[in-house]
């Protein structure tokens, strides 16, 4: 099996690196990492880094040299050339990870979400297709937009009324063209949507994620403003978010890319429950000067608090709709026929991560 990764250094992209080195290595005869350059470190030492960090699976570092022989790193400006380092007489699973996660609804944004989420994806497909087996795109769950009920795997036949942010709209936008492109060609499709991405909960160190995002933020913005006023938090009391684990993630995705599974939601069947998902990551750091509110709270009927004013203009812009969406629950009849969900209390498992996210000091991995 030959592989091509984009977002090899991303939350789920580096555990799915782990996941098809330690559970793959034998059947894999080569993995291309397309990865971008930092201004203090290279591509080739950012992958280098992620393998010999401490948070890597035991197994990487026992079968160092062997993993090295098979990875070939490709920095991102030289991406769009394949025919200079892949095998012509070779045919790639291609694994898109990579993607631009901004929740923003401000207009000035749209341009710069599409253009990284729909038009990157565009060109890639465009330069790697000749060489191509299998493109495999990892969008969101969320690219269904709006919606409640019972959500099943197909997102394709399906427009939403509404999406909640730019970023749903891109994701879901990314998928249908794809699709197009290998119904088109004699290459395989396949779209794998993961929900929200928590902690790991089937490998140690428990509840390490590389980059703390969406409910960390949350929990990162209330941390140490108990003296600095009361908010009121919009919030639905039937409401719930999907979270998953990010180790569970990329083990679905690493044993599924070569089977007949065209699309597939990576989500638990009921969401962790808003309201108590809230008061367990207020809980976890100390703070208590909050109201949970059906009641719209906006600059329009004005805001109580300085403390509140700035939730509401920074982080609550991005998070009220998830907040206050329809209950949803998810067909994961597929998804557990694949791996079998891990079984924890979802709520628990929320403030574990808060918990280890504090130990942290919510420090980003650097590699």
């Amino acid at each position: 099996m030959h592989i091509i990764l984009t977002g090899a250094t991303g939350t789920l992209g580096s555990q799915l690196l782990f996941s098809l080195l330690e559970e793959r290595l034998n059947e894999l005869k080569s993995i291309h990492l397309l990865v971008r350059n930092k201004k203090s470190v290279d591509a080739s030492d950012r992958i280098q880094n992620m393998l010999t960090s401490p948070m890597a699976p035991k197994f990487i570092a026992q079968n160092l040299i062997a993993i090295q022989d098979k990875l070939t790193v490709i920095e991102a400006s030289k991406a769009l050339q394949p025919e200079n380092f892949l095998d012509a007489n070779q045919r790639y699973y291609m694994i898109h990870s990579a993607g631009f996660v901004n929740l923003s609804v401000n207009p000035k944004d749209e341009a710069q979400i599409f253009e990284e989420n729909l038009s990157f994806t565009k060109q890639l497909f465009t330069a790697f297709k000749p060489y191509l087996k299998k493109f495999v795109y990892i969008s969101t769950a969320f690219a269904a937009g709006k919606q409640d009920g019972v959500i099943g795997n197909d997102y394709l036949n399906y427009t939403p009324a509404e999406y909640r942010n730019y970023y749903e709209a891109s994701k879901h936008a990314a998928e249908k063209y794809v699709a197009q492109q290998c119904a088109a060609s004699t290459i395989e499709i396949q779209i794998l949507r993961p929900s929200v991405l928590g902690g790991n909960a089937l490998e140690k160190p428990r509840f390490f994620i590389s980059k703390y995002m969406v409910f960390y933020l949350f929990a990162k913005f209330f941390q140490h403003k108990t003296e600095q006023g009361s908010v009121r938090i919009q919030a639905g009391n039937d409401s719930n978010l999907n979270i998953i684990p990010t180790d569970y993630a990329a083990k679905v995705i690493c044993k599924v890319i070569d089977q007949p599974v065209e699309q597939l939601n990576i989500v638990n069947p009921i969401g962790t429950h808003i309201l108590t998902g809230i008061s367990k990551i207020l809980e976890a750091v100390n703070f208590n000067n909050y109201q949970l509110t059906q009641e719209i709270v906006d600059s329009v009927g004005g805001f109580e608090t300085t403390l509140e004013k700035f939730y509401y203009e920074t982080i609550g812009v991005h998070l009220t709709p998830y907040l206050t969406g329809k209950p949803q629950k998810w067909d994961t009849q597929l998804l557990e026929s694949i791996l079998p969900l891990p079984n924890y209390n979802p709520e628990e498992y929320l403030k574990a991560n808060i918990e280890y996210a504090i130990s942290q000091k919510f420090r980003n991995q650097r590699w």
